[in-house]
């Protein structure tokens, strides 16, 4: 297709020339672009697909930098990004040192305020209508939210706010049914009787006091165009319901929403994406969760699975196809998922409640105060833990061993591998009474053979993998299969001892003493941030018994780590194999010149 329009368009001030009936013909160059790129590229597709009319309205109608726009999540922003000067660097997106994923703040003046986590589009565009108002200015401030987001409880927090005040706010719903998987919860039901026209309640945007239009077609330029001019003129907080089709213009897209969310690469001419190889794989550990819980609740009748909006991400949805009853999908809703799941346990449940490491975070007073304070023995599974990729900053799950191991009663554990991961499922379901997190983390792991029979893990137990006499490296989680591989290239072998101490809280304390009292060094190796986890735990055991042997602490820098693929990720953070051998011959080398 040749770009007619697309080619001229750098800006939205670009964009403004045209008139109104060439943009149906640019939307179909946009929505062109956006697929050709992420289908050899790789990212998320569907999304950005089903706004493409929307964006491009919303930058012809407002004055956009100076009118502010937010686009919840993010995945929805690609058309955004290419019609607001980032058209040429596009095919970067993701990639190591090209540009983001999601809007970014320090990116463009277009990106109005940074996002990657769902919800925050109504507050962020409220504090800045409230900041305008207060300033005296006149611009316009629009939260583009979709469906699945704004039943999340800080999407009512802000409505419930922004119905008080006067301030010029415009809130766009994008109302496709599905955030990454299909959207759940009795407000999906009522939206769904809103567009079918039997919804018999009062309207419930117009009982928060916002000026309600809609529901309108979000693919009409005409009925978009006519609407939008209008709401410019309305004061105060203003609501309009758009329906839309998550991933519009690609057949594949549109019949399969979950997979095409973010579907890797993909014919950009059929949309087909390439059979797999019959090679087979170890599993994904999300996988191996889900494939385990089932094996376990099967047997355990009163194990329930939890998982807020990510059934197909944690694999949970093996546990809802098998056993319905028992797994829930609590839509983006991460603090009602942790004290629903505190809810159960007092009633002799055993929650599973899977959430990803980056968005526990949402529910952090939840684990304190609802599940840690009360010592229920919920079972936290957290997902993409460490460094998750090309979704960058937003979802690395790099805080989580920092962020729990200040919780009293709380264990943390680590599974260095698939089996590890399943026979701790199977401990802690047999009766514990504290809460525990065991984080894993995205990909696969390394074994074929990991479906062996179960087998007790002892709480607080860390094992040692390899004897040697000189530097003891310390590590927790699946990096020790890099510490392995690491040791058997080493000149130094036999002087390498390898701990995998699998819980940071609680400490094995017993094995510390013997790894001190008969090495010369020590090193702590982690996938998560270097403040505050595991090598600090370490640390500060080595501070309070007075060993006085060099400690070398290997993790995540204290910063925002940006987007790239894994592997590059952790060569820029010195925890890949040749960095990490690296450390161990120079400790080596001061060792043995001291």
């Amino acid at each position: 297709m040749k770009n007619k329009f697309l080619k001229h368009i750098n800006l939205p001030k670009d964009l403004r020339h045209l008139q109104p009936e060439d943009l149906p013909q640019l939307a179909q160059e946009l929505r062109h672009f956006i697929i050709n790129i992420v289908a050899t590229k790789e990212g998320h597709l569907g999304a950005s697909l089903g706004v493409v009319e929307l964006t491009i309205a919303l930058h012809y109608i407002f004055n956009t930098p100076e009118d502010q726009l937010i686009w919840d999540v993010g995945h929805q922003a690609y058309g955004h990004k290419i019609l607001t000067g980032r058209k040429d660097v596009f095919d970067t997106n993701r990639q190591l040192g090209g540009i983001s994923g999601f809007p970014k703040r320090s990116e463009s003046a277009y990106d109005a305020f940074g996002v990657g986590h769902s919800s925050t589009s109504i507050s962020a565009a409220l504090g800045m209508a409230i900041a305008s108002q207060l300033k005296g200015e006149d611009k316009h401030h629009i939260a583009v939210i979709g469906d699945a987001s704004i039943a999340s409880g800080m999407a009512f927090e802000g409505l419930n706010h922004a119905g008080v005040t006067d301030t010029n706010l415009l809130v766009i719903l994008n109302d496709n049914a599905i955030g990454i998987d299909p959207s759940v919860g009795a407000l999906k039901q009522y939206l769904t009787n809103v567009k079918k026209g039997t919804e018999k309640q009062d309207n419930i945007f117009e009982a928060l006091n916002f000026n309600y239009s809609g529901p309108i077609d979000g693919h009409d330029f005409a009925v978009l165009l006519s609407e939008l001019k209008r709401l410019k003129t309305v004061k105060g907080p203003k609501f309009l319901h758009i329906i839309t089709t998550k991933g519009k213009g690609l057949k594949q897209a549109e019949l399969d929403q979950v997979k095409y969310h973010a579907p890797g690469k993909f014919d950009a001419k059929t949309g087909d994406i390439p059979v797999k190889s019959d090679v087979i794989l170890p599993p994904k550990f999300q996988d191996v969760f889900g494939e385990t819980i089932v094996e376990l609740a099967l047997k355990n009748d009163k194990i329930v699975g939890i998982t807020p909006a990510m059934p197909t991400g944690s694999s949970l949805k093996y546990m809802m196809e098998t056993i319905p009853d028992r797994a829930f999908d609590v839509g983006i809703a991460e603090q009602h998922a942790v004290t629903m799941a505190a809810g159960m346990a007092t009633q002799g449940l055993i929650p599973f409640c899977n959430i990803y490491s980056t968005f526990l975070q949402r529910a952090y007073d939840q684990v304190i105060h609802d599940v840690a304070l009360q010592n229920l023995p919920v079972i936290f599974c957290l997902d993409r833990a460490g460094l998750v990729g090309e979704d960058g900053a937003t979802h690395h799950g790099v805080f989580d061993l920092a962020y729990l191991n200040c919780i009293p009663n709380l264990v943390i554990f680590s599974p260095r591998d698939a089996i590890a991961l399943r026979n701790m499922m199977y401990t802690v379901q047999l009766g514990i009474d504290y809460p525990i997190a065991i984080r894993y983390p995205r990909g696969r792991g390394h074994l074929l053979d990991w479906k062996k029979p179960f087998e007790v893990i002892e709480i607080g137990k860390g094992l040692c993998l390899k004897e040697g006499n000189q530097i003891a490296i310390l590590s927790i989680g699946t990096i020790a299969k890099t510490i392995e591989d690491v040791i058997l290239s080493s000149d130094h072998k036999e002087a390498i001892s390898h701990y995998d101490m699998q819980f940071v809280k609680p400490l094995d304390e017993r094995l510390l003493h013997e790894v001190f009292k008969t090495h010369d060094a020590i090193i702590t190796i982690e996938n998560g941030t270097i403040v505050g986890g595991f090598g600090s735990t370490v640390l500060a055991f080595a501070n309070r018994h007075n060993y006085k042997q060099k400690i070398t602490t290997l993790g995540i820098d204290d910063e925002f780590i940006e987007h790239g693929t894994t592997d590059q990720l952790m060569q820029l953070q010195k925890l890949d194999a040749p960095s990490i051998k690296k450390e161990v011959e120079d400790l080596f080398f001061v060792l043995n010149n001291s």
